[in-house]
């Protein structure tokens, strides 16, 4: 009898967290086809999931990500082929942001290319010492044209434009001052960090999260005018619900929120 196949994605969680592994670490947990839809699925799963408040990106083995699966692309030389598989990419990078709950980028090794876009478009990334970080397509002819949207959205732009152009890695201490990732620890205390920031977002209204990550990265694509009224609009609509009406009420009477959970 065949023996059930690995699975590309590992799911675990606890509580109101969800850990999403990939689980390729032998091969540097690259996006292939299969990786990519694999984590659509569970991507889609929890989105639609309201007991889910928040979403950690975690990795298998040495490195993060490396990046699309260069082998696969190659068997398949063809526009339509390519074409097909930057959709599906973009579709997935796009998920992360649509979702209402918050993604945290666990990076204990390299990202490099599509792995560097990913811990690019999480919402927030925490590295170990250890990580490093590169758009190296360049290296081998193809320049991170993907990557780099969601790079020149977190890094400014010529040292964004100067990663690309080279292919050069950077470490993590600089890839925080950069803004790509929040925090960098020691590999012994990524967890505890990790942890550190979930209970902080677990401990604020799920109401105010969803609407606040929405509202973030709308108003980012739009003029300083019509962000600042969709920003207006979507106050107005979180000071309705019974979570702001009670958060407000509580710091007036000077008590601690008594949120239902």
């Amino acid at each position: 009898m065949a023996q059930p196949e690995t699975p590309y994605v590992l799911k675990q969680q606890e509580g109101a967290t969800v850990t999403l592994t990939l689980n390729r670490g032998e091969q540097f947990n690259p996006l292939s086809e299969e990786m990519l839809t694999a984590l659509q699925v569970e991507m889609n799963t929890i989105a639609a999931d309201p007991k889910v408040r928040v979403v950690i990106m975690a990795a298998s083995g040495k490195a993060f990500c490396a990046g699309h699966d260069l082998k696969q692309m190659r068997a398949s030389p063809s526009a339509a082929y390519y074409k097909k598989l930057f959709d599906q990419c973009s579709k997935l990078m796009l998920s992360i942001q649509h979702m209402p709950q918050p993604v945290i980028a666990r990076v204990q090794g390299i990202a490099t290319a599509a792995g560097c876009q990913l811990v690019a478009m999480c919402d927030l990334a925490v590295a170990s010492e250890a990580a490093r970080f590169a758009v190296s397509g360049v290296n081998y002819g193809l320049f991170c044209s993907t990557p780099s949207v969601g790079l020149t959205r977190n890094v400014p732009r010529k040292q964004a434009m100067e990663m690309l152009l080279t292919g050069e890695f950077i470490d993590a201490q600089t890839a925080c001052e950069r803004g790509l990732v929040n925090r960098v620890v020691p590999s012994e205390r990524l967890d505890q960090e990790i942890s550190s920031l979930v209970d902080s977002i677990l401990a604020k209204p799920a109401v105010a999260i969803a609407m606040g990550k929405q509202l973030f990265y709308r108003q980012m694509e739009m003029g300083i005018a019509a962000a600042y009224q969709l920003a207006g609009e979507t106050m107005a609509c979180n000071m309705m619900d019974e979570a702001a009406l009670e958060g407000v009420q509580a710091f007036i009477e000077k008590r601690a929120p008594a949120w239902k959970s």
